[in-house]
């Protein structure tokens, strides 16, 4: 097979640092990267969005030494005001005659069918992926195993558990449910395996990780036999828009009550399907209040100075906490306790956080491999009815 010549844009880079390595194919093609778009990583690097990125991007190109930057002399005497025609430009003048551009820009692609040079898109780009996303909790074959990993074997998940390789061949049934996915029965799995203490879980809105981990948080307390847990915090970082929580009335409970009402609709929903009595004050009323002997809401700026012991806790939109209220709230976990971490690194709504800046990225890039944390990214088919399914599958 004839050698390729490949010109890298800004935005392939980007989007997937990881694409030098991938195009280059061993030693079989050639990389080149236009000077002009170094000049474009280096604006980009402040930008609190994707600066984590270009930083991945620059390493790559770094560590690479078989990649080939064009000479600045030629780039630097260009004065188009648009970049991308600098781009061009730099490929026609001191670029291989059988450069082909890499880029996901369309108006890249025509502008540079005008020129005559050919061009493609990266199909395996990966934009602002979060290492939250980017690892999901399985190993592909051939990969060493992290500790409490999943791995396809023969189409049937393998889980490298706390006891050694465990074929997930059942079904778990959880407080009268049942998983609607294979994803959704492994996250039960490390929700409710013994020697796993910290479970993250990572997944867009509508698979159903709230309502499976208070299912499996309801049988880790109120039906294992021999558990050691008395009660249920639900930790929530609050991030207003409105009134703010001290100028709401009531009790902690109450003030929080606008943040968590789906948590109590999620509850109530199970207490249909199974009694819960011992978590509500009077499960026969309409009020459904909490029980805050067996079930307690917390804001994460209460919890400085507790010491939570014997106790499940999920923690729920883990990626509005900062990396010091991650392990502020963390640090407060004592004996006894199974801790459910919830998030999507997409729906950042602090605005002092960005994808990859937030505390489920940095649970699981730092706690990755401990033998007693586990994480995973939650996928499947959405369903929450009949309605959201004839949506989803018409494309509406």
């Amino acid at each position: 097979m004839a050698q390729k010549h490949f010109v890298l844009d800004t935005n392939v880079l980007i989007e997937n640092p990881k694409c030098i390595v991938a195009l280059r194919n061993g030693v079989e093609n050639q990389i080149y990267i236009p000077y002009t778009v170094l000049g474009e990583l280096d604006g980009l690097k402040k930008d609190p969005r994707i600066g984590h990125i270009v930083s991945q991007a620059v390493r790559a190109i770094l560590e690479d030494e078989a990649v080939n930057i064009f000479p600045p002399d030629f780039a630097e005497s260009l004065t188009d005001p648009v970049m991308d025609d600098r781009i061009l430009k730099e490929i026609l003048h001191v670029g291989p005659e059988e450069a082909t551009l890499i880029t996901n820009d369309r108006i890249l692609q025509i502008k540079a069918k005008c020129y005559g040079i050919p061009s493609e898109e990266y199909r395996d780009s990966d934009p602002f992926r979060s290492e939250s996303q980017r690892y999901t909790g399985f190993v592909d074959e051939g990969e060493e195993p992290v500790r409490n990993c999943f791995r396809w074997e023969s189409g049937t998940p393998i889980f490298h558990g706390p006891d050694g390789p465990k074929e997930i061949s059942y079904t778990h049934e959880i407080w009268g449910v049942k998983p609607r996915s294979v994803y959704q029965n492994l996250a039960l799995e490390l929700m409710l395996c013994e020697g796993i203490d910290l479970v993250s879980i990572q997944s867009e809105a509508g698979y159903g990780k709230t309502f499976l981990s208070l299912a499996a948080a309801l049988y880790l307390m109120l039906e294992r036999k021999d558990n050691p847990y008395r009660k249920i915090y639900l930790v929530k970082p609050v991030v207003e828009i409105g009134a703010k929580m001290g100028y709401l009335p009531g009790d902690i409970e109450e003030k929080m009550l606008p943040y968590v009402k789906y948590i109590q609709d999620l509850l109530i929903k199970l207490h249909d399907i199974r009694p819960a009595n011992r978590i509500f004050m009077d499960p026969t009323g309409d009020s459904f209040k909490f029980n805050p002997k067996k079930f307690e809401v917390q804001p994460v700026a209460f919890l400085r100075g507790m010491n939570i012991e014997n106790a499940v806790v999920i923690v729920d939109e883990m990626q509005n906490l900062s990396r010091g209220e991650t392990r502020a709230l963390l640090t407060r976990m004592g004996e006894g306790v199974k801790c459910i971490c919830l998030g999507d690194t997409r729906q950042v709504d602090n605005p002092y956080l960005n994808e990859a800046n937030n505390g489920l990225n940095w649970t699981v890039r730092k706690l990755k491999g401990y033998k007693n944390y586990a994480h995973m990214v939650l996928k499947g088919d959405r369903s929450r009815g009949p309605i959201t399914d004839i949506v989803l599958k018409s494309k509406l």
